[in-house]
């Protein structure tokens, strides 16, 4: 996990020195049908790793939430087995001679 923190924090080191380097850069056009909108080159980059990194969260969040849900039945699970252990520890004693 923690790797994943420094690779994030690495990406976003490199995108904040290429915003300095480039902040002369000229505007481009971005055209879409019918749309066309002049904006600065950095703000393009910007909003393009954003919205790639919201991609990636949204579908990141249907894993989380079902692998939190799947260790929370585990955990159900391995109680429910352990005091069933302990029963038949108790039975098995009781039965000796």
């Amino acid at each position: 996990m923690q790797i994943f923190l420094w690779l994030g924090f690495l990406m976003l080191l490199g995108v904040a020195i290429f915003v300095v380097q480039n902040s002369t850069a000229p505007p481009v056009v971005m055209r879409f049908l019918f749309w066309n909108y002049e904006t600065s080159l950095i703000y393009t980059i910007l909003v393009s790793i954003g919205s790639g990194m919201l991609i990636i969260l949204l579908l990141w969040i249907p894993r989380a939430i079902k692998a939190s849900s799947r260790v929370r039945d585990l955990n159900k699970e391995i109680e429910f087995l352990g005091r069933e252990m302990k029963h038949q520890i108790e039975t098995n004693k009781l039965k000796e001679p």
